[in-house]
């Protein structure tokens, strides 16, 4: 029997690489009771059967870990567009709006009443790219730049906060801002989480793609040499450290709304794997190029980089990959 006071959370996506994860954070604590769906479970695209299988669960909590994440697939195929604006785009919305009919287990007084779950749904940084974020400047600012560096210490720091305005510049980035409006459109009690790069412990999900430290790795044991593109600014995210900081701020009870959830260290793809080789100790000489090197039917920001203006910082990503490798 069910502790009353034991809140039941749905993960969906439950065996891809955060959603495997988010599956291990939450089921550590005992105040919680864990149900994982992944797509053989669980079709989020059909709203009517979506939502007679979540009100019969009856979840406290709804977290969506499924995503489409073929980004050049769907820039160059109509059909995997469509199904990208199903599952990043429409779907999203059905299961903000299937949350607010949910009946609880845990009824809360924050939000009031004894329906509606929280909702946790992911974006990302694709999201923007159309545009440059804004280069912040000292209060003082006299408009040289070479002083404000090198006599008064400024370091801008740039990138787009929760409250910048979206620009993407791929199908994928536009099925996930629909995904984003669809959820603002439809929820009630939701949070939407932006993140970038995602690397972790592989999913574990059938055709589940491989993160980018993994390719490179494997990449980086066969080659003398490798090229990365030294473009393409961003942040990279460790699941376990997302899927700690979703936990936190749903019990933190923080404003429902749009979060920035990245570790620290921007930096491009070659810069990236520079570290990477370093960390595992491989002698592979890195090439840097630049991105027309490798020609993909999709457009990738060219700088992309998430501010977190809401949350206490992670920890840099080079930490996070120290712990990564030393897991495999």
């Amino acid at each position: 029997m069910m502790n009353n006071f034991m809140r039941k959370v749905l993960i969906i996506g439950s065996k891809g690489m955060l959603g495997q994860e988010l599956v291990r954070v939450f089921s550590r604590d005992k105040n919680y009771k864990v149900v994982g769906w992944d797509r053989n479970e669980i079709d989020i695209t059909d709203k009517k059967k979506t939502e007679k299988k979540i009100l019969k669960l009856g979840p406290d909590i709804i977290i969506n870990a499924a995503a489409y994440n073929a980004v050049d697939k769907c820039e160059e195929d109509e059909k995997e567009y469509e199904l990208a604006r199903k599952i990043n785009g429409l779907a999203p919305g059905y299961l903000a709006e299937i949350a607010k009919d949910t009946p609880l287990n845990f009824p809360s007084k924050r939000g009031g009443g004894k329906r509606g779950a929280i909702f946790i749904h992911y974006s990302t940084d694709y999201v923007f790219g159309g545009e440059m974020p804004e280069v912040p400047m000292q209060k003082s600012c006299n408009h040289i730049c070479h002083e404000c560096a090198m006599r008064n210490k400024f370091t801008a720091e740039v990138g787009f906060d929760e409250k910048a305005k979206p620009s993407p510049i791929s199908r994928y980035g536009k099925s996930k801002l629909l995904g984003e409006k669809e959820v603002q459109k439809h929820g009630d009690k939701y949070y939407i989480i932006r993140l970038s790069k995602l690397f972790g412990k592989p999913a574990i999900s059938k055709d589940a793609k491989k993160s980018f430290f993994d390719v490179m790795l494997e990449l980086g044991r066969k080659n003398k040499e490798v090229k990365a593109v030294d473009e393409e600014t961003s942040c990279f995210t460790y699941t376990p450290d997302l899927a700690q900081g979703t936990k936190k701020i749903i019990e933190s009870k923080k404003p429902f709304g749009i979060y920035h959830i990245a570790n620290g260290d921007p930096c491009t793809w070659y810069e990236a794997v520079v570290e990477l080789y370093k960390q595992a100790k491989l002698k592979t000489k890195v090439i840097p190029v630049n991105a027309d090197e490798f020609p993909r039917p999709a457009q990738r920001p060219f700088y992309s980089v998430l501010l977190n203006t809401k949350l206490k910082p992670l920890r840099s990503y080079k930490e996070a990959l120290k712990e990564y490798l030393s897991n495999l």
